[in-house]
């Protein structure tokens, strides 16, 4: 997973302003006490991040993967 995939997850689960909040604010004990902003700069995968969100979020498995995007009818 890259860091953009994290942010559109996080923006997907939690809307694009809440995001930046809990990525910023929330302290996540899964990846050593830091938040998700701090665990990815000292080089945490941005996977193991989003899964220490969903966990402090209970985000249900179903969406743990992001929400279902259509393909276009062509």
């Amino acid at each position: 997973m890259r860091i953009s995939d994290f942010w559109r997850l996080m923006d997907d689960e939690f809307g694009a302003g809440y995001s930046r909040v809990l990525g910023s604010s929330l302290v996540l004990a899964g990846v050593g006490g830091k938040t998700a902003v701090e665990a990815l700069a000292s080089g945490r995968g941005p996977r193991e991040v989003w899964l220490a969100i969903c966990d402090v979020q209970d985000v249900p498995p179903e969406r743990r993967l992001g929400r279902d995007i259509k393909p276009a009818a062509g």
